[in-house]
């Protein structure tokens, strides 16, 4: 460890120990006191004491620990998760998505070179999924064949969270499911209400719209409803995008990128405030909104090409529009996780460039030291290098995010639950360890949740997750054509 190393540790163990620092020298004199006066003294002073000064002595804090208690926001646990594991029946290699492309008349050459370079530079591998859908040609995006995709992607995910967890249908009491752009009727949360009979008293949503952060979103809503459902309800979260009614058929270059980087996937998640199963507690959500600003809310936008086509526009300040909203929610959510030291830091750089000279670099705080382990929204090679860049992060730290990537594609709002589950695969989650996941998506928004690891998995190797066929073959070498 280098000098500067240690002398950082040095000032983070005494900033963090701070109050117990200042609180000995009191001790001892209080200490000295006491023995100056001796127990007969101290004794007769507390006799001389009335009752109603002993009384309010003993009330007032038992009153106020009591009222505390009762006020305090219940704590919200995860007892488990599950993530749909593809089949290599919907696998789509390179060389598939660009015969399929070249068959297709709704695309010239022109296009499907495009597209071509950009899977090359996206960080996506040759086993991603694509529905069967679109697997045909031309590709189905008929409703039958969407409705199709999302039984067999959230039933596989819910039968498998609740095989996990064994909790019965019955014993759910709140439903939150978030899908983007498909919202049928009857919609997926009645969709799952209907598959596994859950009780007529079911609280149950769906969100449609919110874009890939929207997994995160549907956490701290079911977090809020925990609060006033009964002790010890259970909350099914369900995150998934539909791809067979989004697949964009026409030429326009700024649309064409979803065709290569969104594939199929999907997770379930159990929340409860009885913590007694859990695995995971949710110590922070934090939402950050930026729509008020008109580019930063036209940057993703789903629109109509000039020829009738439906597609998703990604507009080229994406990038800068999600740097600003990722300084805005690590804004907010810094002085909730992070430690005292990084937090003076943080302090003082910000009065001496406000008071001494706009010119010293901000100091960025080291995030490092309030979390484990990172998982970054998967939404693509340029999303992970801003993240890795902006928060300092090293290689294995996104390490979870480049490979799910590269092996899952972009997931939408369900990446984060397989980057969760890569770490576990690895064997690197220990007892405490706490986790931050940061998630982007349209309006334009960044949204982020803190977790702290209570029981880490009791199945080695993700023996029963969405790595358990490959995570020995990772971490793979990611050319660097892919990366820069």
């Amino acid at each position: 460890m280098s000098s500067s190393a240690q002398l950082k540790r040095l000032y983070q163990l005494a900033v963090s120990n701070i109050v117990a620092i200042a609180a000995v020298p009191f001790a001892a004199s209080a200490l000295l006191k006491a023995a100056e006066l001796g127990p007969e003294e101290l004794l007769a002073r507390l006799r001389a004491l009335r009752p109603v000064h002993m009384f309010l002595a003993a009330f007032v804090p038992a009153a106020a620990a009591a009222v505390y208690l009762k006020l305090r926001p219940r704590a919200v646990y995860m007892v488990d998760y599950a993530c749909f594991r593809t089949s290599p029946s919907c696998r789509v290699p390179f060389a598939a998505f660009q015969e399929h492309a070249r068959v297709w008349p709704g695309f010239d050459e022109r296009s499907v070179r495009f597209m071509s370079r950009l899977l090359e530079r996206s960080g996506l591998g040759e086993e991603t999924c694509l529905p069967y859908a679109q697997h045909y040609i031309p590709p189905s995006r008929d409703l039958e064949s969407s409705r199709a995709e999302v039984e067999l992607i959230v039933f596989s995910a819910i039968d498998d969270l609740l095989a996990k967890t064994k909790v019965a249908p019955e014993d759910i009491d709140i439903l939150v499911v978030n899908c983007s752009l498909f919202a049928p009727t009857p919609s997926f949360a009645d969709m799952i209400v209907n598959r596994y009979n859950l009780r007529k008293d079911v609280r149950n949503v769906h969100l449609a719209g919110m874009g890939c952060s929207a997994g995160l979103i549907s956490v701290g809503l079911a977090r809020n409803l925990l609060q006033v459902a009964p002790r010890g309800s259970n909350a099914l979260v369900v995150s998934t995008e539909t791809i067979t009614p989004n697949y964009y058929m026409g030429k326009e270059r700024a649309m064409l990128l979803p065709n290569c980087l969104f594939r199929m996937g999907g997770a379930a998640v159990l929340l409860s405030t009885n913590g007694a199963n859990a695995r995971f507690r949710l110590a922070r959500v934090v939402r950050t909104l930026t729509g008020a600003q008109d580019g930063a809310y036209r940057c993703v936008y789903q629109e109509e090409d000039d020829r009738g086509n439906v597609g998703i526009n990604l507009s080229k300040d994406l990038m800068s529009v999600a740097g600003e909203a990722l300084k805005a929610n690590i804004t907010a959510m810094g002085p909730l996780v992070l430690p005292a030291s990084e937090q003076l830091l943080f302090a003082l750089s910000f009065i001496a460039r406000k008071v001494v000279n706009r010119g010293i670099k901000p100091y960025i705080p080291d995030f490092r030291t309030a979390f484990e382990h990172f998982c970054i929204h998967a939404g693509g090679r340029a999303v992970i290098d801003e993240l890795q860049r902006s928060l300092t992060l090293s290689d294995e730290q996104v390490e979870a995010s480049r490979m799910t990537l590269h092996r899952f594609g972009n997931t939408s709002s369900s990446s984060l639950w397989y980057e969760l589950a890569y770490v576990e695969a690895k064997g690197r989650m220990r007892k405490g360890d706490r986790v931050w996941m940061i998630g982007f998506g349209s309006g334009f928004k960044c949204n982020s949740a803190a977790w702290e690891c209570i029981r880490p998995p009791a199945a080695p190797g993700g023996a029963d997750g969405p790595w358990a066929a490959c995570v020995h073959r990772y971490p793979v070498d990611i050319p660097d054509v892919l990366k820069h």
